[in-house]
């Protein structure tokens, strides 16, 4: 297939993310359909055995969530904001999971688009994932469009969901839809910015009538205009004039005015509709084209490893050197599936392209366009684009250019792993198998952590939850044929320490020739609230010559590594060195790096260390009747109330609860509401563990050492 080549002014790259049960995947389904990429639309729980198109693995089909992000491309005409006919523009979407296990997934996603709809519940409204996806956006300074999915629901209100952007979330929410109808009465949608009604009409909502607003709906829409204007004048001084003067606002100044601070993120518009019920995902696709900015209205930068990483420009032009970013990695069956995005320059096959993370060179053999799982091949890309490339060698968070330039891009971030399972074939024979296996899922998911017990030799994984480990089991099993034997978790604790504790400390041997001699003093202590790690230097005499005093730097941070209660990472410490000496022949940086870590260690348990555990913010949403069951079973865990909110029928209830004590929880919940309730949760922060269960760690620990 040959690249049809568009005006970037008409590209848009844009994430489908959302709290999981939103809706996201539904709502991917029907724009591959309304935009002609499929014939036939699939639901995410079909009972024939197939899932929708972006869900292409079994297992998201049989679990109804998905696991892995996917990218395709669709064509969509959208009415022209100066003239009466339409403009063809090209999306490029990527559908991201909802369950906070696969976050790493939506994190490389927002990473290198230019825009995303935040797809919330009617219902539900902004849950704990929205909050997570949210601030993943702020991250990378993403433009995004709320829609509020699920109009047809019972108990569905719009309206409230907006204003909980706004108090929740922080956003400058503003409807630029609103329902016509909710519940089993939700008809259409009334488009605020050219005052007209949609409706939805054919088999699968296919067929677009634009009328009229009706008259029983004429008076809430235009209050909410006029609302709608209000927020809009706050944030652009030219519709602000025409407000206060009372005169009209032009359609194209309006729509014009809410782009610029929708891109600028200075404001959310709010679009509703219901994917399942086949309304409102047309007129969403308009405002993706009208609203979200195209690859030339996005600012991106680069290092320049030639000018000491000096900041530099980069341009969505196809005349400019290449760069561009490798972001997420497919090791199949065909070989290593490279995902990248091009900000700069162009691409075509049999291209040499330079990886500037490891100095390597690699010829383009296969460009391909993705649409989920399949592939159809280009000849070219350009910047804006997002393609893949076969057979190139890379890791996650790779630049490359051509070779003119010597760029590099800032990568995504990796959260850090909070439970861990110790694995191992069931049969000696699965071994070849299963280190491929491993080895392919620690390149292709950076939250995939791989490691080996030293004390043991046992072969542990860590992840994101007990949800994200499963799924990598069951991969091996069915992928490559291997059964596998998995212990109790581990959960990935870590040591701090409580006080300030003095330390001076002499290293010294003499081996015969010039010997090894370093003496440091100082203390340890805790460090600010938020610091994993703080290096205090107070020499002011030169007792400690400067060439010496990184060494002890890097050996306090060495010292870390291991605690000394269970051997888990130390963090929250400040390390500070004050006096010292060397000696003219037989100082080095070797010798005071022993010296720091040795310091370290030696002064550690003066400073009365703690052991600390993760600490999941829990969110559990249960029918009324269940409330009691849920507080019941949650208090049992340890753990500790935040909120409890009411919704229709429904209770919400938040809480703060040790990892340690999450294990299982999914049965015992199901067990105690039937069934009807759901739960999800994320890492919220470390904290101290009750003495009691110090002492029964650090036992069982010692027991373990023996």
């Amino acid at each position: 297939m040959k690249r049809q080549d568009a005006n970037l002014s008409l590209v848009r790259n844009i994430g489908i993310s959302a709290h999981i049960d939103s809706g996201k995947t539904t709502l991917t389904e029907r724009m591959l359909f309304y935009t002609g990429r499929i014939n036939n639309m699939v639901e995410v729980r079909s009972k024939d055995g197939h899932g929708p198109t972006m869900d292409s693995m079994k297992l998201e089909i049989e679990k109804g969530i998905t696991i892995q992000s996917a990218a395709t491309q669709v064509r969509w005409s959208c009415p022209s904001e100066k003239t009466s006919k339409s403009t063809d523009y090209k999306i490029n979407i990527i559908d991201t999971p909802g369950h906070v296990d696969f976050t790493i997934e939506v994190e490389r996603a927002l990473r290198v688009l230019d825009g995303a709809v935040l797809v919330l519940c009617s219902v539900a409204g902004v849950q704990s994932q929205s909050m997570t996806v949210d601030r993943q956006m702020r991250r990378y300074q993403v433009p995004a469009i709320a829609f509020v999915n699920k109009c047809d629901r019972p108990g569905a209100d719009p309206l409230r969901v907006c204003k909980q952007l706004r108090e929740v979330l922080g956003h400058h929410a503003v409807m630029i839809q609103h329902p016509l109808g909710l519940e089993h009465q939700f008809e259409g949608v009334a488009d605020l910015i050219d005052e007209v009604a949609y409706f939805f009409d054919g088999k699968s909502g296919e067929t677009v009538r634009i009328e009229e607003i009706p008259a029983a709906w004429r008076a809430v829409c235009k209050e909410q205009r006029l609302r709608m204007i209000e927020a809009v004048a706050s944030v652009d001084d030219e519709v602000a004039n025409l407000f206060l003067e009372e005169r009209p606002i032009p359609r194209e100044l309006l729509l014009d005015a809410i782009a610029r601070a929708t891109q600028a993120r200075r404001l959310t518009p709010v679009c509703v509709g219901s994917a399942l019920a086949n309304k409102g995902v047309q007129s969403l696709l308009d405002k993706v084209c009208q609203l979200l900015p195209s690859p030339l209205e996005k600012h991106y930068t680069a290092l320049d490893q030639d000018q000491d990483e000096a900041v530099v420009d980069l341009a969505a032009d196809p005349s400019q050197p290449l760069v561009m970013l490798a972001f997420k990695l497919d090791d199949g069956s065909f070989g290593q599936l490279t995902y990248c995005r091009v900000y700069q320059g162009r691409l075509a096959k049999g291209d040499t392209i330079f990886n500037t993370n490891t100095g390597k060179k690699h010829k383009v053999g296969r460009l391909v366009q993705m649409h989920a799982n399949k592939m159809s091949e280009i000849e070219s890309a350009e910047a804006g684009d997002i393609v893949a490339l076969f057979g190139i060698d890379c890791a996650s968070g790779d630049t490359f250019t051509d070779g003119r330039v010597h760029y590099t891009m800032t990568s995504m971030h990796v959260p850090d792993a909070v439970i861990s399972l110790a694995i191992q074939p069931k049969d000696k024979a699965g071994l070849a198998n299963f280190s491929k296996a491993l080895h392919r899922f620690t390149k292709e998911d950076p939250t995939f952590r791989l490691s080996r017990d030293e004390e043991s030799g046992q072969t542990v994984i860590a992840g994101m939850g007990e949800l994200h480990l499963e799924v990598y089991l069951e991969r091996i099993r069915r992928e490559y044929g291997v059964e596998v034997e998995s212990s109790p978790p581990h959960v990935a604790y870590r040591e701090t320490v409580t006080r300030r504790a003095n330390f001076a400390y002499t290293h010294r041997k003499q081996t015969g020739g010039s010997g090894q001699y370093a003496r440091i003093a100082g203390f340890l202590g805790p460090a600010p609230e938020g610091e994993v790690y703080v290096f205090q230097n107070d020499i002011v005499s030169g007792s400690i010559p400067k060439e010496y005093q990184p060494a002890c730097d890097k050996g306090f941070r060495a010292a870390m590594k291991k605690g000394g209660l269970l051997g888990a990472p130390i963090i929250g410490v400040t390390a500070c060195i004050n006096d010292g000496e060397a000696h003219k022949e037989d100082s080095s940086d070797m010798a005071f790096q022993i010296a720091a870590e040795a310091a370290f260690r030696e002064v550690y348990l003066l400073a009365q260390p703690v052991i600390l555990e993760p600490i999941m913010r829990v969110v559990v949403e249960t029918p009324e009747e269940f409330t009691g069951a849920v507080f019941g079973s949650l208090n049992a865990r340890r753990g500790v109330m935040v909120s409890c909110t009411h919704r229709e029928d429904c209770t919400v209830a938040e809480a703060d609860v040790p990892l340690a004590e999450m294990f299982g929880y999914s049965g015992e919940l199901r067990g105690c509401t039937q069934g009807k309730a759901e739960f999800s949760m994320e890492f919220q922060r470390y904290a101290p563990v009750p003495q009691n269960i110090q002492e029964q760690l650090i036992a069982e620990a010692s027991k373990k050492s023996k």
